[in-house]
């Protein structure tokens, strides 16, 4: 039996995916987080094999989570779940430590293969990620310039692109409005840019949003 535990801050989400896994008799749900505090929690106290993530958590990004459990030399295999585009971040979180990227409007029986194949001991990649990987070894291609901004400071820019005053930031990420602000400084400065009009262009024409 697979266990796994799901963690996403919507609860919508999470019962969606429930359903999905509930196909095969091979995966149980051993547990369920909204957020990054309770995961802890969850993880304490549930057997866990394979973690289906989120990367936009309210208060600690996925990616942040996925730096946590390296540190922890955890056994735990983490299949990141989201809703951004494979192109921008699937290499990211691999990097970090995940064993494997889908996205969230993808196929949902993939989503079991996906598992399955984390718990084996082998990386999920669709064949889009598989193909970046492939040509990031082969071409040395220069990188854009928002592949260097944290991933505070990404998630900053995406919310700031989105439309979303820095208030909401600050509330959606547990951050107070100043930091929220420094951020989105930081990320005017590395990225060349002046204003939050310019910053949406650049995400647009990035493909970031």
């Amino acid at each position: 039996m697979i266990h796994v535990v799901l963690c996403d801050d919507h609860a919508v989400v999470r019962r969606g995916i429930r359903d999905t896994l509930a196909e095969a008799a091979d995966i149980q749900i051993s547990g369920e987080a909204g957020s990054y505090p309770e995961l802890r929690e969850v993880l304490r106290a549930t057997p866990c094999d394979v973690l289906l993530l989120d990367m936009n958590l309210p208060g600690r990004s996925g990616l942040e989570v996925l730096s946590s459990l390296k540190e922890t030399d955890s056994h735990i295999k983490v299949l990141v779940v989201s809703m951004y585009p494979e192109d921008q971040y699937a290499v990211r979180c691999l990097r970090a430590g995940a064993q494997g990227y889908a996205n969230k409007a993808a196929d949902p029986m993939a989503l079991i293969d996906a598992v399955r194949t984390i718990f084996q001991g082998r990386k999920y990649l669709t064949p889009e990620v598989a193909q970046m990987l492939a040509e990031s070894v082969s071409e040395r291609t220069p990188e854009a310039p928002h592949t260097a901004l944290s991933e505070r400071e990404l998630q900053t820019m995406l919310k700031i692109a989105s439309g979303k005053r820095l208030s909401e930031i600050a509330e959606e990420l547990t951050l107070s409005p100043k930091t929220v602000s420094v951020y989105r400084s930081r990320v005017l400065e590395k990225l060349g840019l002046s204003n939050n009009a310019e910053l949406t262009v650049y995400a647009i024409r990035n493909q970031l949003v």
